[in-house]
């Protein structure tokens, strides 16, 4: 296992589902959870214990409102930990990417933007950072990236076209 994905709530899952496809277009392995830090905390420990066990180098942590999550799996681990604020209505997700973003000093926290770009770009920094120990990742990362920029030149192409 290569990234551990945490959601806070199984509602949270529309914000990774691309991430996930991310992840299996790079052959990444992962594991999805759903934990919380407030209502189990003993079990978002021993998951985060767990998925060091086994293999994990990687953490997405994915949670909306008070958005603790992130933040709780990053003092329980020196592994990195990139935080997904999701959005909700009462604050438009500001709430959650404040507290992602706003992590003491000593206990980072990588924070992504909000919602399903948040959870697609968590998936792609997880690539990132697995690449700087795997050159063929970084290869496919780079060759990825390289498709994404023929995409914005045919797009400007077929656009010049319609004038």
């Amino acid at each position: 296992m290569k990234v551990t994905i945490f959601l806070g709530s199984d509602s949270d899952y529309e914000v990774v589902k691309d991430a996930l496809d991310i992840l299996k277009e790079f052959e990444i392995p992962f594991n999805l959870e759903v934990t919380s830090a407030h209502r189990s905390p003993e079990r978002t420990v021993r998951l985060i214990r767990e998925a060091e066990q086994q293999g994990t180098k990687v953490f997405i942590a994915v949670a909306g409102k008070a958005a603790h999550l992130p933040g709780v799996v990053a003092a329980h681990t020196v592994l990195p930990v990139i935080g997904v604020p999701v959005e909700s209505q009462a604050l438009a997700g500001l709430d959650a990417l404040l507290s992602i973003v706003q992590m003491p000093k000593g206990i980072p926290v990588a924070t992504v933007a909000l919602g399903k770009t948040g959870g697609a770009n968590a998936a792609l920094l997880a690539v990132s950072i697995l690449a700087t120990s795997d050159e063929k990742l970084k290869s496919r990362l780079e060759a990825y990236r390289r498709k994404m920029a023929e995409k914005v030149e045919e797009s400007s192409r077929k656009l010049k076209e319609k004038l």
